[in-house]
């Protein structure tokens, strides 16, 4: 982990990575924005990320036609500076913890315009953003922040000051964050539209509301602009000398001792709220020892990293909807979706240095999907048969096909855990927990 030396920045601050030197002001950059390469490039990347249409109900499928049409007096009137955004759809998903976070989905066109700008302006900001900011950033990701923290618990750093940001994508003060931005843009343009970008209200059933405050969190150019503000923060951190992780809003900074976490959970409120404007969450922000914390969905128990107990709680919820044997759809269709949720999951979670549960997880699911089999082949013949087929005893399955126990308890018996044994699942296109955790970790 590397930190820079605490210095005066010429706005009187400390810990400015570039020393004294003033920052490069960058011109004449809507000509970047606009350029065929760039925009063909914001295409290409909106389009792959999907996503719902916006207030004008226009689909990603729809783009291109539209844009033949639009697109000239479009980028005339962003040229022009006349262009004017539409607000934003809110939509809220539901957050682990049981509330909501509420999302803005701006048009498919503007979340084009929004990629190109943040395509022209990332090469600029962060190259100069701290080592320890994670989140939203060109070749890091959260797996590097897991692996910081667990290197500074390493050296004696096992007190978690864990900072809850309120709400903050919907408190980042425009004027503020603007200054931050004006440090290194000089088109007038460009500011100009991303301030309209910032004022352009959200549609919330059928009310448009201005929005005064925040970046709505989905659209492109959202994760820039919160770290381009969370940089200060990171530079006050660094000139005190901190060990911290910081991947978007969610920060931890580590210490030593309890009462020097105090200390510096008080003096980040007051610093975040006076200099930044940005309220921090009391009820949820706390000192504690590092086990006790849960950071990006892990924990830290003797230094080693695994999933929250809540992290662990949705996943269990997601696969018995997965193998809900009320589910009308066919085996291939379940293992299809059963492969890419336990795919997506193990390619975050999979770094968990906790292998006990595994063994156990495997066979739990096994179980449930036996338990699948054993409904869809509803008659009694047919259960027989099947078992039949696959090679169980006559006796053993005409017992069984005939049983009048339920599902689950028959999903463990001998007959279905004969005839159905591991290698033929994997074979029908269940995909094994054990096999997706040992690849993550490197021995498959």
């Amino acid at each position: 982990m590397s930190h820079s030396n605490p210095t005066l920045n010429p706005t009187g601050g400390a810990g400015d990575r570039r020393g004294l030197a003033q920052p490069a002001l960058h011109e004449d950059l809507m000509e970047a924005v606009l350029s065929p390469a760039n925009m063909k490039q914001a295409w290409r990347r909106v389009k792959s990320n999907r996503g719902a249409p916006g207030i004008d109900g226009l689909r990603i499928d729809d783009f291109p036609a539209y844009a033949r049409d639009q697109w000239p007096a479009i980028r005339q009137s962003l040229n022009d500076g006349r262009y004017q955004p539409q607000p934003v759809r809110r939509v809220t998903i539901p957050k682990p913890d049981g509330g909501e976070r509420a999302l803005g989905i701006p048009t498919v066109v503007d979340r084009v315009i929004q990629q190109a700008i943040a395509q022209v302006m990332t090469p600029i900001f962060d190259p100069e953003f701290s080592e320890s900011s994670y989140g939203f950033r060109p070749k890091r990701s959260a797996h590097g922040a897991l692996k910081q923290v667990k290197a500074d618990i390493q050296t004696g750093y096992r007190v978690a000051v864990d900072l809850d940001l309120a709400k903050f994508f919907d408190n980042v003060d425009h004027d503020i964050l603007m200054a931050r931005v004006a440090i290194r843009i000089g088109d007038k343009r460009l500011l100009a539209l991303i301030g309209r970008y910032l004022r352009a209200g959200v549609l919330i059933n059928d009310d448009i509301q201005p929005s005064e405050l925040g970046t709505p969190q989905g659209g492109p150019l959202s994760p820039l602009l919160a770290n381009i503000l969370l940089d200060d923060l990171d530079r006050e951190l660094e000139g005190r000398g901190h060990r911290f992780v910081r991947y978007a809003d969610d920060l931890m900074v580590l210490v030593k001792s309890e009462r020097a976490g105090q200390r510096v959970k008080a003096s980040l409120t007051t610093y975040l709220g006076r200099q930044l404007k940005l309220p921090v969450n009391e009820k949820k922000s706390q000192v504690v020892k590092i086990d006790q914390c849960v950071f990006l969905g892990f924990t830290f128990k003797r230094g080693k990293l695994r999933w929250s107990d809540a992290a662990f709680a949705d996943f269990k919820h997601r696969i018995r909807e997965l193998t809900g044997r009320s589910w009308g759809v066919s085996m291939q269709y379940r293992f299809d979706k059963l492969g890419q949720y336990l795919r997506g999951w193990m390619g975050y979670f999979g770094i968990s240095e906790y292998y006990r549960p595994i063994p156990e997880l495997d066979e739990w699911l096994r179980r449930r999907v036996r338990m699948c089999y054993w409904k869809q082949w509803r008659l009694t013949r047919t259960k027989i048969g099947h078992l039949l087929a696959l090679g169980v005893g006559k006796r053993t399955a005409i017992l069984t096909g005939v049983s009048s126990k339920s599902y689950w308890h028959l999903s463990r018996s001998r007959a279905t855990q004969v005839g159905m044994t591991n290698d033929w699942l994997k074979a029908q296109g269940l995909a094994s927990i054990r096999d997706l955790w040992m690849k993550a970790h490197g021995y498959a």
